[in-house]
C-alpha cells in the first residue's frame, strides 16, 4: 500500500506542479491496519491520510465551527487568495488573483482554488474528493502497479476508496484528506464523525498522533513484545458486543504509557491480559475513559499537539455512560457476558 501511495505522490508532484489544486504530500498510514493489530483478518481496510497544502497564491486558515465537547470538534478550512505581484515582479509568470483583472485571469490563467474545490470560501470535502477519484483514475496507466493489478474505484462520498487485485491478492485502501494544525501532529481531516457531516466540515482527527505513539513503543519494545497480540486479541473478542474497538485501543494505550515495555515479553502475557481486563470493568464501573492524547501530559515528546490540545481537560470517552443509567446497566451487563 506505501509503495502505491509513494508511486502516486510522485505522479501527484509532476501534474499539479503549477496548477492551482491543493499540493499533495507523502501519505500517512493510520489506523489499526497500519499500527498492527487489526482485528479483522479478512476484509482490512488499509487507511491513508493525505495531507494537503495551499497552492501558490494561496493559504488555508482553519476556523473551529463549533464548541461541542471534545473529542468531536469540527473546523472548517477558509481558502484565502494571497497577493504575488512580488513573484511576478521576479520573473514568475503566475498572474496575482488578487490584483490583476477579472477578463485578464479568465483569458491566461487556470481559476483558482476558490472557483474550483470551494463551497463560498471553504474548501469542499465531496469536490476534492471527486477531483481526486478523476486523478486516481487518470494517473493509474502510469503506475508500475498497472502491469500486474487491476484498480476498482469504490463508491465514496468524502473520500476515495479503491480495491487492487491480481487474481491471487486483493486490498482495499481508503485515501482520506487532511490539513494539518500548524506543525503538529494533528490534523483535520475528511473522515466523517457523524451520518450527515455537511461538506466543508472537516472534523479534527487524533490517527497520526497515536500512529506515532505506537511507533514509539515499536522503538522501545523487545523484538517478542505481545502488546499488539494483546490489543487485537480483546479487540476481536468484543466484535458483537457495545463496546467500540477505539474503547479497548484507548485502554491499551494508556496501560502501555504507564507499564514498562519490559514488562509485555511473552511471560507476562497472561498478566497484561489481565490488567487490560481489570482496567475496563475500572472504567465501567467509574463511567470513566480519558481520551488518550487530549490533555495527556504523558506522552512522548516527540508528539507535536497544538496548545490548545495539550493542555485541555481529557473528554470522557464514557460521558454518555454516566448520563444515560439504561446504557450504564447494559453496558455492565456486556462486560459479564464479554
Amino acid at each position: 500500500t506505501i509503495d502505491l501511495m509513494d508511486n502516486y505522490t510522485i505522479y501527484f508532484g509532476h501534474i499539479l506542479s503549477n496548477s492551482f489544486y491543493p499540493v499533495l504530500q507523502r501519505a500517512i498510514g493510520v489506523g489499526s491496519a497500519f499500527e498492527g493489530w487489526s482485528p479483522h483478518e479478512q476484509d482490512v481496510v488499509y487507511r491513508v491520510l493525505i495531507p494537503m497544502t495551499p497552492p501558490r497564491g494561496h493559504s488555508f486558515h482553519l476556523e473551529l465551527e463549533s464548541a461541542e465537547q471534545r473529542p468531536v470538534r469540527n473546523f472548517r478550512v477558509r481558502v484565502q487568495l494571497e497577493c504575488t505581484c512580488t513573484r511576478e515582479q521576479q520573473g514568475d509568470n503566475m498572474l496575482c488573483f488578487l490584483h490583476h483583472p477579472e477578463e485578464e485571469l479568465r483569458g491566461n490563467q487556470d481559476p483558482s482554488l476558490l472557483d474550483t474545490l470551494c463551497t463560498g470560501s471553504y474548501l469542499d470535502v465531496e469536490k476534492t474528493a471527486r477531483w481526486f477519484y478523476q486523478l486516481v483514475r487518470a494517473i493509474w496507466p502510469a503506475l508500475p502497479q498497472a502491469h500486474n493489478w487491476h484498480l476498482t474505484l469504490l463508491p465514496s462520498t468524502r473520500s476515495c476508496q479503491i480495491k487492487v487485485t491480481n487474481g491471487r491478492e486483493s486490498f482495499r485502501i481508503e485515501m482520506l484528506f487532511g490539513v494539518r494544525r500548524d506543525d503538529s501532529d494533528i490534523f483535520v481531516s475528511s473522515q466523517p464523525r457523524e451520518a450527515c457531516t455537511p461538506s466543508t466540515i472537516w472534523p479534527e482527527t487524533y490517527d497520526v498522533a497515536e500512529m506515532e505513539f505506537f511507533k514509539h513503543i515499536a522503538r522501545q519494545a523487545p523484538p517478542d513484545s505481545l502488546h499488539l497480540k494483546c490489543l487485537q486479541l480483546f479487540s476481536r473478542v468484543q466484535l458483537g458486543f457495545g463496546f467500540s474497538t477505539y474503547t479497548m485501543k484507548t485502554i491499551v494505550m494508556h496501560l502501555l504509557n504507564t507499564v514498562p515495555v519490559s514488562q509485555w515479553h511473552r511471560r507476562y502475557f497472561l498478566r497484561r491480559l489481565e490488567d487490560i481486563n481489570v482496567n475496563m470493568r475500572c472504567c465501567l464501573e467509574e463511567k470513566s475513559l480519558n481520551h488518550f492524547i487530549i490533555g495527556n501530559k504523558r506522552l512522548p515528546q516527540e508528539i507535536s499537539l497544538p496548545l490548545d490540545i495539550a493542555s485541555a481537560e481529557p473528554p470522557n470517552l464514557f460521558h454518555h455512560l454516566a448520563r444515560h443509567p439504561d446504557s450504564h446497566s447494559q453496558a455492565m451487563a456486556e462486560y459479564q457476558d464479554l
